[in-house]
């Protein structure tokens, strides 16, 4: 996806999404600049319909994750199915649909620091930078699992992309689920994280409602 049309999404959708890493943090950032949809001219905001409103908020969420249309489906797919098959137990479909996304590797590389964006977390994993319990893994839909320990592997971390991960990862204050050691380029993920702790912005029941039409 090219640079410029990741700025369009957010500014089509109306909502910072975070998807250049540390330049949507900078004044640069072009949602910042221009905070209105993408055209020749300036405008505003039309009101939406409910079919609209529930389909930005799952483009919002599909995009946060940098997911196609077919990959986002079938996590909602596979939260609606854990939900009519669990028999007499209650199961919260918001919070299992976020842990299912931030179980991900590429997830799970951004959560430790080791990239800046989700686009670059998926092309270092799937160029096979990093190891998951001492076996590459280049597939950055990997299910990561509780306990399970992500390394850089030793080939990759002399390369110039890691080249100042050390010093970034020692600045950051990392999310409670995960664990990092910055010298090693290593991380475990220690738990998986409440709705609250990831705190998505979007109103995810709607992306329910649109994939139950």
């Amino acid at each position: 996806m090219a640079q410029k049309n990741k700025c369009k999404i957010c500014r089509r959708l109306g909502t910072k999404l975070f998807l250049k890493g540390e330049r949507c943090f900078s004044p640069k950032c072009t949602f910042l600049r221009r905070p209105y949809p993408p055209g020749k001219k300036k405008k505003r905001r039309s009101s939406l319909s409910e079919y609209n409103k529930e389909l930005r908020e799952k483009q919002k969420l599909r995009n946060w994750y940098n997911l196609s249309e077919s990959q986002f489906k079938n996590y909602v797919k596979e939260v609606f199915k854990r939900r009519t098959s669990t028999s007499g137990k209650s199961v919260d479909a918001p919070t299992l649909l976020i842990q299912m996304l931030e179980s991900r590797l590429d997830s799970v590389v951004l959560r430790m620091g080791f990239s800046s964006s989700r686009a670059k977390a998926r092309q270092l994993v799937s160029h096979g930078h990093f190891l998951v319990n001492g076996k590459k893994v280049n597939i950055p839909s990997y299910n990561v699992k509780v306990g399970e320990k992500i390394s850089v592997s030793t080939s990759s971390n002399k390369k110039g992309v890691f080249k100042n991960t050390v010093e970034k990862i020692k600045k950051e204050q990392m999310p409670s689920w995960v664990s990092v050691n910055p010298q090693k380029l290593e991380g475990e993920l220690k738990s998986l994280p409440s709705l609250e702790e990831i705190s998505p912005p979007v109103e995810i029941p709607m992306i329910f409602e649109f994939y139950s039409r």
